[in-house]
């Protein structure tokens, strides 16, 4: 570099400083004439004791040109006056730099041992090997640096360098959105440090975002408690530059505090710690110590207790590499004419009708039923109608009669109609027979609503037409045409109003619509679930209690509607009264239902075998199984706690798979009886002892006695029929993975026991080979059974579970573990997913995915969830899950389960109906209902 200033570069080159150590600085090369001062290297012994010399740098010495356009040597590249350029002069200076600084450093490097072994010779062997071992080190890391340089044009480093960005939504107008947050936070034209982090849209990561103020601060040699608009805007510059180096570079910065242009461990961990508090990874912070000491392992094999810039790039374009065990589902020719298939063009009538297809093909169980019951009540709206038509009333009361009583016939039958979809028993039954091939038992509950607001209907027409229509026609009525046409029904005196209306018809009417519309209105999803937030003490009619006790209001409704169909005004003989009649069956069968459950919680009589209470507010209950409880993955049952409440039933799935000798169930908390559920078991729970997790757990061996529980169960739910299907999506949001665990886990246990029964027929059948001949072969002891266990439909099963708290892995922590242990074939894929951390990508996380990316590919653990499991983070792409999953699975039947917010659930149902219209691999959508 002769001739000419250097141009100002970003950073100084440094010796390692370490205690009792001389430092030999060489002005120039040997060799070198004097007018060539230009050119300078740095050279750092170490002097161990008194025949050991270790040579522990050659570096290239940084020369500033100075006032008058003298050389300094590389002491002067200490000087505070230094300023830093921009990221493309940096790294054409340190290129130009590297490539001069590398033949000089070899020349002299060979010199210098040449002059130490002559000067000392008195410990030329040992010194001489200690020079030549660490000379390898070198040559070893120079090496590593080249082949680094490389990566960068393979293809799987495109996706990193598209990474490391600081603001992740960098729209067209975010400057504007900048500008206008620095004009309401701004004093004195001056933006204050503290505020950094919400002016540029930071406000949940503040401490990052510090950080990444003092390292832009540090850049321009600034040290600085506030900042202007256009220092603002130069911040913001180069936080959104679209160079990775520039991005990288900042990142460096951030860690390396001391400038020296290396990171050391300790460096490393600070900087662990930043971004585990930034996610709320109490895990992550804990051990960060450990894992600063795993990227110093795996970026500085040779010891040398720092790394550099060019090996923090390294590892940000190896985490895929690290990361491939997961980088599941290759898209397969197949699936490319799939999409091409969706993308040609077709006419308008084509698509419709294309559109009209699916939608029967997808939905016609629903359809026939619902087409059913509404021919029905058409059916009997009409023939009450016309039958009412005919009496001497319709003379006086007009259409308004025969519509109340047409909307009279149909609330009979709806009556009677509501109470079948809740009788639990038997809609599990039901559904294990052939008529659940016609029927959609899983959307009971939905048809229950369906029916409910057909109810709301009837009302408003029945009531509506008696108060507003027809009574006032009866009192306005000559009274001639009352004598003629409605003395027979009403007696010899015309009734007022009044009368009509405190009759046992007109009471008992309004009686039950008060009732029916405080049930459904505390049914709504807006009390139900607490979406409406009242003022004490109304807030007590919100919530779950509110629904299930308004509820029950149904047997006061049932015994007024029986009531009400014996006193009427125009029917006098009683097997007329047809009311008792479509009633008899529906409530003397869920009056069965009922009875059914009271006398058999009482006989499952379960004992408590562990109780654990989780991060998150999620209690674990494992009891024993009573000998006559059978059920299948995905089913739920009922859970009372008489201590709680001696009357409230809640449905909870069972988490334990059918050939466990226990039942467990997950229990967050929710609402008031979880909430007091889990006081209750944490007033009985000890706190963990030394040695193990801590956690609040209690067992048979607790001295305190664990409060009593009642079940009742199982009943059907969708994802019971997971057998069906080729392969599985299972999709659980937070506490919804609880109906999957049970089915992961019989998946498990049944892929081992098939593989068990294989070898043993492989064995059989060898040992039967090996005897043919003899005089026992005719025996049948080592026939095989002619009997064979149906063989299990499902090949492969993808679990997705997203929550938004890491402590929540730690709720099926075992489960997660027992698979991965034991799945051989990799059948089960998981897939975890924490939406609390940023998104792969985005600089707030990137260190965490550094240190997930190794620790997984050295140990086999995932740092977040602790299990074998790598945790994603951010929101899964569904769009990108589906393509996947059906280019593998071509001509598959991949059923679909979800349990979670009903918003993902719309999309994953769109997305299945996409998928369907476009490939020939079908997905069924199914949602858990209680």
């Amino acid at each position: 570099m002769r001739g000419g200033s250097l141009p100002t570069h970003e950073r100084r080159w440094a010796s390692d400083t370490v205690p009792a150590e001389t430092t030999l600085s060489s002005t120039t090369s040997p060799g070198t004439e004097s007018n060539s001062a230009g050119e300078f290297v740095e050279v750092t012994l170490d002097l161990q004791d008194d025949d050991i010399i270790i040579l522990r740098s050659v570096e290239p010495a940084t020369v500033i040109s100075v006032n008058d356009g003298a050389d300094t040597p590389a002491s002067a590249s200490r000087s505070p006056t230094i300023k830093r350029s921009s990221s493309n002069r940096l790294r054409q200076f340190s290129q130009e730099l590297k490539a001069e600084a590398v033949a000089k450093a070899k020349q002299f490097s060979q010199e210098l041992k040449a002059e130490l072994r002559r000067k000392f010779s008195w410990g030329h062997g040992h010194a001489a090997q200690t020079i030549t071992g660490f000379d390898s080190v070198l040559a070893a890391r120079a090496l590593r640096k080249e082949r680094a340089q490389l990566d960068r044009t393979r293809p799987g480093a495109q996706k990193a360098l598209r990474g490391l960005r600081f603001i992740s939504n960098n729209k067209a107008n975010a400057w504007e959105e900048v500008e206008n947050n620095f004009n309401k936070l701004a004093k004195d034209n001056f933006l204050f440090r503290s505020d950094f982090a919400q002016c540029i849209g930071m406000k949940e990561s503040k401490e990052f975002a510090l950080e990444l103020f003092d390292a832009l601060s540090r850049i321009r040699r600034l040290k600085v408690e506030k900042i202007s608009k256009d220092e603002l805007y130069e911040y913001w510059s180069q936080i959104t530059d679209q160079s990775f180096d520039s991005r990288l570079l900042i990142f460096f910065d951030m860690v390396d505090k001391n400038e020296d242009g290396r990171i050391t461990e300790a460096e490393v961990k600070e900087i662990i710690m930043l971004s585990a508090s930034a996610h709320k990874l109490s895990r992550l912070k804990e051990q960060a110590e450990e894992y600063a000491a795993l990227i110093m392992e795996e970026l500085d094999p040779e010891r040398l207790g720092y790394i550099e810039l060019w090996q923090l790039e390294t590892l940000l374009l190896q985490k895929d590499t690290y990361l491939s065990y997961s980088q599941a589902l290759s898209y397969t020719s197949q699936a490319l004419s799939q999409n091409l298939q969706g993308l040609r063009k077709k006419s308008r009538i084509r698509r419709m009708s294309t559109k009209l297809l699916y939608y029967l093909e997808e939905n016609w169980k629903r359809i026939w039923v619902v087409s059913l019951w509404i021919m029905i009540m058409i059916g009997l709206f009409t023939w009450k109608f016309f039958q009412y038509k005919q009496k001497n009333a319709f003379h006086v009361m007009g259409y308004c009669l025969l519509t109340a009583k047409g909307a009279a016939e149909t609330l009979k039958f709806n009556m009677a109609l509501i109470l079948l979809p809740v009788c639990r028993n038997t809609i599990t039954w039901l559904r294990s027979t052939k008529l659940g091939l016609f029927v959609p038992f899983d959307d009971n509950i939905n048809f229950h609503k369906t029916i409910a607001a057909g109810i709301v209907i009837g009302v408003i027409l029945h009531a509506g037409n008696h108060l507003a229509c027809d009574f006032p026609r009866l009192i306005k009525s000559s009274t001639d045409d009352y004598k003629q046409f409605l003395m027979h029904d009403f007696g010899s005196h015309k009734p007022t109003y009044i009368d009509l209306v405190k009759g046992a018809e007109g009471v008992t009417g309004i009686l039950m619509v008060i009732c029916m519309a405080v049930a459904f209105t505390l049914a709504t999803r807006w009390f139900r679930r607490n979406l409406i937030k009242l003022p004490k003490p109304f807030d007590r009619i919100t919530g779950f209690n509110a629904f299930w006790y308004s509820h029950h209001l149904f047997v006061i409704v049932y015994i007024l509607l029986i009531i009400h169909g014996i006193f009427l005004y125009l029917v006098h003989i009683w097997y007329l009264k047809t009311t008792w009649m479509y009633l008899a069956v529906p409530v003397l069968l869920y009056a069965g239902e009922r009875t059914l459950r009271f006398f058999r919680s009482g006989f499952y009589t379960v004992r408590l075998l562990k109780v654990a209470i989780y991060p998150g507010g999620v209690l674990t209950l494992q009891m024993s199984k009573p000998p006559q409880f059978r059920y299948k993955s995905g089913q739920y049952m009922f859970v009372q706690c008489p201590a709680v409440s001696p009357f409230e039933w809640h449905p909870f799935s069972i988490t334990s798979a059918p050939g466990d000798y226990y039942l467990s169930v997950h229990i967050r908390q929710l609402g008031d009886w979880t909430h007091e559920l889990k006081r209750q078991f944490s007033e009985v729970c000890e706190p963990p002892v030394a040695g193990k997790s801590g956690l609040l757990r209690a067992d048979e061996t607790t001295k305190k006695s664990l409060p009593k529980l009642l079940i009742d169960g199982p009943y059907g739910a969708p994802a019971q029929d997971y057998g069906k299907y080729d392969v599985l999506l299972l999709v659980g949001l937070g506490i919804g993975a609880t109906p999957f665990i049970s089915i992961l886990k019989d998946l498990l246990n049944n892929f081992v026991k098939m593989e068990e029964q294989a070898d043993s027929v492989s064995d059989t059948s060898r040992t039967s080979d090996l005897s043919i001949g003899s005089n026992d072969s005719t025996t049948p002891t080592n026939r095989v059974p002619s009997k064979r266990k149906k063989t299990l439909r499902t090949t492969n099963a993808y679990f997705y579970w997203v929550t938004r708290e890491q402590g929540s892995f730690d709720w099926f922590k075992g489960v997660m573990n027992e698979v991965a242990e034991l799945d051989q074939r990799g059948v089960i894929e998981m897939h975890n997913y924490l939406t609390s951390v940023y998104e792969e990508g985005d600089a707030r996380s990137a260190l965490i995915t550094m240190v997930q990316a190794l620790n997984h590919a050295k140990n086999g653990v995932d740092i977040v969830s602790g299990t074998r499991v790598r945790t994603h983070f951010a929101r899964p792409k569904w769009k990108n899950v589906l393509s996947k999953l059906s280019s593998k699975h071509c001509n598959a039947r991949i059923g679909v389960f979800y349990c979670g917010a009903p918003v993902l659930a719309k999309e994953l149902s769109k997305l299945c109906d996409e998928f369907n219209q476009k490939g020939s691999t079908k997905f069924e959508f199914h949602k858990e209902h209680f």
